[in-house]
C-alpha cells in the first residue's frame, strides 16, 4: 500500500486494482512474499515470510556461514519450489480459504504492491532454490521486552508476559496456556541483556541488505524499549534512503521521557533524510476501558495523546496506522474505533492520506477468535461493514472517508468468522471463560463491568466450562 496516497481510477484504488491484477496473474499458487517479505523473530530465532504461516526455526550453524539465511532458510525455499510447481503450501491455509469463498487473499495484496510485483517475471521463471534473494520489505523484532500483556500475546513477545508466567504459572484452560514449562530450551526468548547470535547475523546482513530495502519495520515487544531500534535510526540518519519506507509498531503508551527521545528521532528522519515514515499502533477498540482490558497496561489517554502528538508535530514525510487485531474483544468497541479514525482523517488528511488503519483477524488463542461467537456478533460486523459503506472516499471527499479496499478486507473477516459458525466451539468458549476469569482474578479487572454488552455470551461460556 501506498503511504502517500492510493489515487483511485473509475472510483477504483491502484492498491484494489493491482491486487486484482495479480489475481488473474499468480496463477494457483505463487506468492512473491516467499521471495520478497520476511518477518524475523530473533529472540527465539524463528521466521515467517508473513503472519499467517507458521513460525519455522532459523538453522544457527547457516547464519554464521551467510547470515542473509535468516530469510533464504531451507524451509522457505521448499515452500518456494512448491509454489512455483503449483502446489499450495499447506502452511497458507489462510489466503486458499479466503480465495475458496471468492475472496481477494493477502497472496494477490502483497504480491500487488510494488516493493514485490517489480520481480514477478523474474520469480516467475525462477527455480525456486537459486541464489539467496534479497528482501524488499523486512519486519523483525529484536528481543521481547514489552511493557503490556496483551490478552493474546505470550513470553515470547513480552517480557511482562514473560514475568507473570514465571510468577504465578500458566492459565488455567484446558491445555494449560502460556505454560512456563513450555518456555524452555529454543523456545524460551533470548533475554536482551544476554549474547544472541541471531542479532549479530542480522547486523553482519545489515550493510548488503539496508541499500535494497524499501520497507523496513520494527515490531517487538515493544519498540521504544529496545536499543536496537535506535542504533537502526542512528545508521539510517548517517545514511539515508531516498526509496526507504521505515516503519515502526508500537503500543504507544511507554514512559512519556521515553516517548520524547523517539519523537524527536523520529522529526529528524521525516526530514529528508527517508522517503516516508510510518508509525504503527496496536489498538483493538474505541471504548477506553475495553481496549485497555484487552492491552493489560495501556493507558487509552496516553495512546490518543501521543497520535495527536506525532500528527502534529510531525507534519512531513509520514503516516500513522493503526493495527486492529481482530479478536472477539475487538466486535462492540469498533466502530467507536473507526469514527475516530475518520475524525483523524478529516483533520490530519489534506494532500495525502495520513491516516491508516488494518483489521487482521486473530487466529490463535482459539478462544480469543471472532469463529467462536454466535451469529448475532457476525450482524453486528455486517452493521459496521454496512456503516463503512455510507462513508465512503470519494473524488470530491479524497482521504476523507474509507476506502474500497478496507471495507473488503473487513468483508473478509466477516466470511471467515461465518464459516466456521456450524462448527463445535464448546471448548473455546468454555477456556474463554476459564481464561478471562483468571485475567479477572489476577489484573483486578472485571469482565462484565467492562463488557455487559456482552452478558449472555459470558453466560454461555461459563455454562460450557462448567460442562466439561
Amino acid at each position: 500500500m501506498s503511504n502517500k496516497g492510493d489515487e483511485t481510477t473509475d472510483n477504483k484504488s491502484h492498491f484494489l486494482t493491482a491486487a486484482e491484477k495479480m489475481q488473474a496473474n499468480l496463477g494457483p499458487a505463487l506468492c512473491l512474499a516467499k521471495w520478497k517479505q520476511v518477518s524475523l523473530h530473533l529472540p527465539t530465532g524463528l521466521n515467517n515470510s508473513c503472519y499467517h504461516p507458521p513460525l519455522h526455526r532459523i538453522n544457527i550453524e547457516d547464519i554464521g556461514r551467510n547470515p542473509s539465511a535468516l530469510h533464504n532458510t531451507e524451509h522457505k525455499k521448499q515452500q518456494r519450489q512448491l509454489m512455483l510447481a503449483g502446489t499450495k503450501p499447506a502452511e497458507c491455509q489462510y489466503c486458499w480459504n479466503m480465495e475458496d469463498q471468492n475472496k481477494l487473499s493477502d497472496r494477490h495484496y502483497r504480491s500487488g504492491e510494488p516493493w514485490a510485483a517489480v520481480d514477478f517475471e523474474k520469480i516467475k521463471n525462477s527455480q525456486g532454490s537459486e541464489d539467496d534473494i534479497i528482501p524488499s520489505y523486512v519486519e523483525v523484532n529484536f528481543n521481547n521486552a514489552c511493557n503490556l500483556k496483551c490478552s493474546y500475546c505470550s513470553p515470547q513477545f513480552s517480557s511482562s508476559w514473560q514475568q507473570e508466567m514465571e510468577r504465578d504459572g500458566a492459565y488455567p484452560t484446558m491445555v494449560p496456556h502460556n505454560a512456563p514449562e513450555h518456555f524452555v530450551g529454543d523456545r524460551k526468548p533470548i533475554p536482551a541483556r544476554e549474547h544472541n547470535p541471531y542479532v549479530d547475523a542480522f547486523w553482519s546482513w545489515w550493510p548488503t541488505l539496508y541499500p535494497e530495502l524499501e520497507h523496513f519495520r520494527m515490531t517487538g515487544g515493544e519498540p521504544l524499549l529496545d536499543k536496537n531500534t535506535y542504533r537502526v535510526f542512528d545508521y539510517v540518519l548517517a545514511n539515508p534512503s531516498a526509496k526507504l519506507h521505515l516503519n515502526v509498531t508500537s503500543n504507544f503508551s511507554v514512559e512519556p521521557k521515553l516517548s520524547e527521545k523517539y519523537f524527536d528521532y523520529v522529526k529528524q528522519l521525516c526530514n529528508g533524510r527517508i522517503e516516508h515514515f510510518m508509525q504503527y499502533v496496536s489498538l483493538d477498540s474505541g471504548v477506553p476501558t475495553q481496549a485497555e482490558y484487552i492491552r493489560a497496561g495501556m493507558e487509552f489517554d496516553r495512546v490518543k495523546s501521543n497520535v495527536h502528538n506525532y500528527l502534529t508535530n510531525i507534519p512531513s514525510y509520514n503516516s500513522l496506522t493503526f493495527i486492529i487485531t481482530m479478536n472477539n474483544l475487538s466486535v462492540t468497541g469498533l466502530q467507536p474505533l473507526l469514527e475516530w479514525i475518520l475524525q483523524l482523517r478529516q483533520q490530519h488528511s489534506s494532500t495525502y492520506q495520513r491516516v491508516w488503519f488494518d483489521t487482521p483477524v486473530l487466529r490463535d488463542p482459539a478462544w480469543q477468535s471472532l469463529q467462536i461467537l454466535p451469529e448475532s456478533y457476525v450482524h453486528k460486523l455486517e452493521q459496521v461493514r454496512d456503516w463503512m459503506l455510507t462513508h465512503l472516499e470519494t473524488a470530491s471527499t479524497p482521504f476523507q472517508g474509507f476506502k474500497d479496499y478496507e471495507v473488503q478486507r473487513l468483508d473478509r473477516d466477516i466470511a471467515w468468522m461465518r464459516s466456521a459458525q456450524h462448527q463445535d466451539h464448546a471448548q473455546a468458549r468454555a477456556d474463554f471463560y476459564r481464561f478471562f476469569s483468571e485475567h479477572d482474578r489476577r489484573r483486578g479487572t472485571n469482565f462484565l463491568e467492562t463488557f455487559p454488552e456482552m452478558k449472555s455470551w459470558w453466560a454461555e461460556c461459563e455454562y460450557h466450562a462448567r460442562a466439561s
